[in-house]
């Protein structure tokens, strides 16, 4: 069996789970999700766990039967305690602010640049070079955080651009002046 597939998903107090054929919804404080799954994988809640199991040894659902236990755990962290990512700005000038429901950024370039902030997802700004994004569902503020990190990728010299909180920055050593025999 799979690792991941094979383990449990301990359901907290304050989520609801509704299974139907093929669909999967969970409602929590935070918000609703819901999730159609694959005809090959099968899920049942009892004694506040939630298992999934598979139909066949085939391949195909030994790959889906793991991934669909991933996204249905993630879906209920997501609305009981919420996904968060944070990321910093790096280099002189570089600063964020929120103008109604675009975010400007300026990060070097010539222009400052305006980025639509979805409705799903919460962008709190606690200073002018630190963004912190939040929502439900883990892949909706891990694709923003991707999209506003890829505006100005960190870069190796001096380490300026947009970066993960947690993120380290390898460095390299720039060119060194007024070598010898020069």
């Amino acid at each position: 069996m799979s690792n991941i597939g094979k383990q449990s998903i301990i359901v907290p107090d304050n989520v609801q789970i509704s299974i139907s054929e093929n669909n999967i919804g969970v409602k929590g404080k935070l918000g609703d999700l819901s999730i159609s799954i694959n005809s090959l994988i099968k899920a049942k809640e009892e004694n506040g766990l939630i298992m999934v199991t598979r139909s066949s040894e085939t391949r195909e659902s030994k790959e889906l039967h793991g991934l669909y236990r991933a996204l249905i755990q993630n879906m209920v962290i997501g609305v009981s305690e919420g996904f968060k990512k944070e990321l910093h700005l790096v280099g002189v000038g570089y600063t964020v602010e929120k103008k109604g429901e675009f975010l400007l950024i300026n990060a070097g370039y010539s222009h400052p640049i305006y980025f639509q902030i979805p409705s799903s997802i919460n962008i709190d700004l606690p200073n002018n070079t630190t963004i912190v994004i939040s929502g439900i569902n883990k892949q909706n503020v891990g694709d923003m955080a991707a999209k506003i990190r890829q505006i100005r990728k960190p870069e190796p010299y001096k380490g300026k651009g947009i970066k993960y909180a947690n993120e380290h920055i390898r460095r390299k050593a720039g060119k060194t002046v007024g070598a010898p025999g020069a």
